[in-house]
């Protein structure tokens, strides 16, 4: 297996965890407060369901939405530029830094850190933006 591929594979492995990690945590603050919105759920537990949601779920479930809507966009232009053999460096470079700022967006944005929630967000878009770079200067 080829260095580039190694360090993607790596890189989605890490943000896979990091997405499990995330449901992981819901879980728990509803566990541990017996506090479930499903029904199912609350009877399961002897508890009578919830209107709302705790507090710390919410957000966990909002860092999770964001997740959506950037890893996925990794994933695909990372295998791309795995694919598609451009420079290794950089490309390795902006695997890892995409990887790092989502990591750091997460825990910023569950422990309510402004602005570095808004700066690990920016990096990884940067990081992004780079990998889409370097697919267009490999097509041309």
């Amino acid at each position: 297996m080829n260095d580039v591929l190694s360090v993607y594979a790596a890189c989605v492995l890490v943000l896979c965890l990091k997405m499990l990690a995330i449901s992981c945590y819901q879980g728990f603050f509803r566990i541990r407060a017996k506090a479930f919105t499903h029904r199912e759920d609350a009877a399961f537990f002897n508890r009578a369901a919830r209107a709302e949601e705790l507090p710390q779920v919410v957000r966990a479930a909002k860092a999770w939405a964001n997740d959506l809507e950037n890893i996925p966009l990794f994933f695909v232009l990372g295998g791309l530029c795995v694919v598609m053999q451009g420079d290794s460096a950089t490309t390795v470079w902006l695997f890892a830094v995409f990887t790092l700022a989502r990591v750091v967006h997460t825990v910023t944005y569950l422990m309510r850190w402004q602005p570095w929630r808004t700066v690990a967000y920016g990096t990884g878009v940067i990081g992004l933006l780079g990998l889409g770079a370097t697919l267009a200067y490999r097509l041309w």
